[in-house]
């Protein structure tokens, strides 16, 4: 039978001074708070120089300076982007011409198009779901099935809902119409069996494969000239990821260089996917900013413009 075990005697245990002992935290980083009415730079410059802000402010930096270098910048992103009202952040960064270039799953395009539609988008699933009505809406589909169609006759997927959608009383508020007003690169990448308008029969799913292999490929030729350039993945935790993976391979395969990309992943939470497959394997240097959309993406935007020089009133 073993001894009864004794609490442990730290007397013998060493010390050392506090001097000898380095340290991650020092008053050289933090940073005066910002006062009343302070313009956006400054109130940027106020945050404290540590985790979510340093990689907020690295993000910004790298952004404007890839801007000014006239390399590609592309934002991947997944539905919760337009469903929590940043549409118009992304179009903003269109329009300046910081963001180049668009790459979204087939949930963002259905979103994206009922904002133009209607103004309003995102259906009450807890209750639609109970009795049979979740995913029917029938003008959602059609517009789905015309997208699919014109898509697989050659302009792709994703150019297809934005002009469609660019007839729309609430275009302007639209991602995919504003990047076809624009005649930015707007690629759909759709996972067959997981968008609602999958259910109907209006939806043929061989046009719609061809519409989105089309826009696949456009997306290849986007990752083969994105050498200085950067890749920001938003709000997509394993579709986009997925598929920038393998628009990295196509480039390289091909003999594109890549060795001067930064990927960026913002989302609510780490994923596997993102962490590997974007910020990860496929670049030298990866920036995570985690935390909601809604207010990552407009203060993303405004420090990109601070960086630019463009912080006016």
């Amino acid at each position: 039978m073993t001894e009864p075990l004794e609490p442990l005697d730290l007397g013998a245990a060493r010390t050392l001074p506090f001097s000898a002992r380095s340290h991650l935290v020092s008053i050289e980083r933090f940073r005066p708070p910002a006062s009343p009415g302070a313009s956006v730079g400054a109130f940027l410059d106020s945050l404290p120089d540590f985790l979510g802000a340093r990689a907020l402010r690295d993000l910004a930096s790298e952004i404007a300076h890839r801007h000014r270098a006239g390399a590609e910048i592309v934002f991947a992103m997944g539905a919760h982007v337009v469903k929590v009202g940043c549409g118009p952040v992304i179009c903003d960064l269109m329009e300046r011409g910081i963001v180049t270039a668009i790459a979204v799953n087939g949930a963002f395009a259905i979103h994206d198009w009922e904002i133009a539609f209607a103004g309003e988008t995102s259906e009450r699933v807890a209750e639609t779901i109970r009795d049979g009505r979740f995913g029917w809406v029938r003008e959602t589909a059609e517009a789905m099935a015309q997208a699919a169609r014109r898509g697989a006759g050659g302009e792709g997927f994703g150019r297809a809902v934005g002009r469609a959608a660019l007839a729309l009383p609430h275009a302007r508020h639209s991602v995919l119409a504003t990047a076809a007003r624009l005649g930015l690169p707007a690629t759909v990448h759709v996972a067959l069996g997981t968008d609602t308008v999958h259910m109907h029969p209006a939806l043929d799913w061989a046009q719609l494969g061809r519409a989105c292999e089309i826009d696949f490929r456009l997306a290849a030729a986007v990752v083969a000239r994105l050498e200085g350039g950067l890749w920001a993945n938003v709000g997509s935790a394993v579709l986009l990821p997925e598929v920038f993976l393998k628009l990295v391979s196509i480039a390289r395969n091909l003999g594109h260089g890549l060795d001067d990309v930064v990927a960026a992943n913002l989302d609510m939470q780490r994923h596997y996917r993102t962490e590997a497959n974007v910020i990860g394997r496929p670049v030298r240097r990866g920036i995570a900013v985690i935390g909601h959309h809604e207010i990552n993406l407009p203060l993303l935007r405004m420090a990109v413009l601070a960086a630019l020089g463009e912080d006016t009133p």
